[in-house]
């Protein structure tokens, strides 16, 4: 049973691999004629371990301590693996396998190292593509599969390196598809019984024709080995991302503006729907394509893009997939009836602190959650063009690349933490670092933007 609780969630922040996924196109059918020894055997030169380190700077030494000093001047922090998709020397691998590196090692299972540079990276799914440049070199790649190929049940194996024995492969079964474990705002994982542990993180798992339907990424576990429960970025969400950030060093996801709900079984009821589907809206943000295109607050959106909406997370999905610009369909529920609706996407923002002059963000700034946080100081309520009397704590920036980035924004006021008057930042701050310490999960906040209040599920 998976339980909620990101104690157990363990990123396989992996070993050295040589993981599978390797070019070469289609290596057998599926079932039991497939001659897994020869496929792995073709897939394993596409899979390699990475290293990365950080500069470990000390004081100024001469002679032998210099020596030294250089010899372990990097000190490792983080092993993993990855796979080239791109004979070229483009890899994917996991973020948090290279976040915040000095030196990226790229080692292939025939001993070979290369040093990588990162070539985009992507938090949010926890992705990063990194580049080998070299002259006249090709290496084996693999190509991405068909996950809707890979029902639940469907045989799958994972190569790699579990704590640093060397390459390994296992094999299992696709057991269950479209996992949330709380760990972003894309959740979709694919879950498989193939043995995963710490050192497959940014592996490849892969079908019976060679194709890989998916990133190895995280395990459930309470003692850090594997229990049999393995999480995979799926195929099509990885690729999507890979290739913004082959094309622009950076993702580019689509913005709605709403802040939604699933639909209870209650909800369902009253408003005409068979079971609970679509996304409830609670909030339209001022000025968004949504408030554009005549969203309305309790509108229930069945469709985005032609795609059905079943919940909140297949909203999210949509609307981060469609390419900013574009404009797309949406298919709403309101008072009993189906209306379409078109909307122009814009791309999400990147909400930090804005660029104003005449205010930097104090040192002794709170922080917490993404969030920094101050109280609403003459300067502050200049900075952001808040009223005179204004109450609360006042987010002052917001980290892009936390979950509070989706619908929050510099110059919000946040009002409650929990149901709890908020007035004091140090206040708020304890109060969100007591509740991830607890594991408690989201919690409700009350947040005023202008003359607009509304609530939000904030992960601390």
């Amino acid at each position: 049973m998976i339980q909620r609780n990101f104690a157990t969630i363990f990123k396989a922040a992996a070993v050295s691999a040589a993981l599978a996924t390797a070019s070469l196109g289609a290596a057998g059918a599926h079932g039991p004629s497939t001659n897994l020894p020869a496929l792995v055997e073709k897939l394993s030169p596409a899979v390699v371990n990475i290293s990365s380190s950080q500069s470990v700077r000390g004081g100024a030494a001469t002679g032998e301590l210099e020596n030294l000093r250089k010899k372990f001047s990097r000190q490792p922090v983080s092993l993993g693996s990855g796979f080239f998709i791109d004979p070229k020397g483009i890899v994917v691998t996991n973020n948090h396998v290279i976040d915040n590196a000095d030196q990226i090692t790229v080692t292939l299972n025939d001993g070979r190292e290369f040093t990588a540079t990162v070539r985009g990276r992507d938090p949010e799914t926890d992705l990063a593509v990194l580049e080998i440049q070299t002259t006249g070199t090709r290496f084996p790649s693999v190509s991405w599969g068909d996950v809707n190929r890979a029902p639940v049940g469907a045989d799958v194996i994972a190569i790699g390196n579990p704590f640093g024995l060397g390459g390994s492969v296992t094999k299992g079964i696709v057991s269950a598809r479209n996992r949330d474990i709380n760990s972003g705002l894309y959740d979709d994982f694919i879950q498989t019984d193939a043995s995963i542990n710490r050192g497959n993180s940014g592996g490849p798992l892969f079908d019976l024709e060679g194709n890989v339907i998916g990133v190895n990424t995280a395990i459930f576990s309470q003692t850090g080995g594997s229990v049999g429960v393995g999480f995979a970025i799926p195929a099509d969400l990885a690729e999507t991302v890979v290739e913004q950030l082959l094309e622009y060093g950076e993702t580019r996801r689509g913005w709605l503006g709403v802040t939604i709900e699933d639909v209870s079984a209650a909800q369902a009821s009253t408003i005409g729907l068979k079971r609970p589907e679509g996304a409830v809206v609670s909030v339209v943000t001022p000025n968004s394509p949504a408030h554009e295109a005549g969203v309305a607050v309790n509108d229930v959106i069945l469709e985005f893009n032609r795609r059905p909406i079943s919940s909140v997370r297949d909203l999210t999905r949509a609307v981060a997939d469609t390419p900013v610009g574009d404009r797309a369909p949406l298919v709403i529920l309101r008072d009993g009836k189906r209306m379409t609706l078109n909307v122009v996407v814009e791309r999400r923002e990147k909400r930090q602190l804005a660029s104003l002059e005449g205010f930097a963000t104090p040192s002794n700034s709170f922080k917490s959650a993404g969030l920094t946080l101050q109280a609403p100081t003459d300067e502050v309520r200049r900075a952001f063009g808040l009223p005179a009397g204004t109450e609360g704590v006042v987010v002052t920036e917001v980290d892009p690349d936390s979950p509070a980035a989706v619908f929050l924004e510099p110059g919000d006021v946040i009002l409650e933490i929990g149901w709890e008057r908020m007035t004091r930042p140090a206040a708020a701050v304890s109060k969100l670092d007591k509740l991830r310490n607890l594991n408690s999960g989201p919690v409700q906040i009350y947040v005023q933007r202008g003359d607009l209040l509304f609530y939000e599920s904030l992960r601390p």
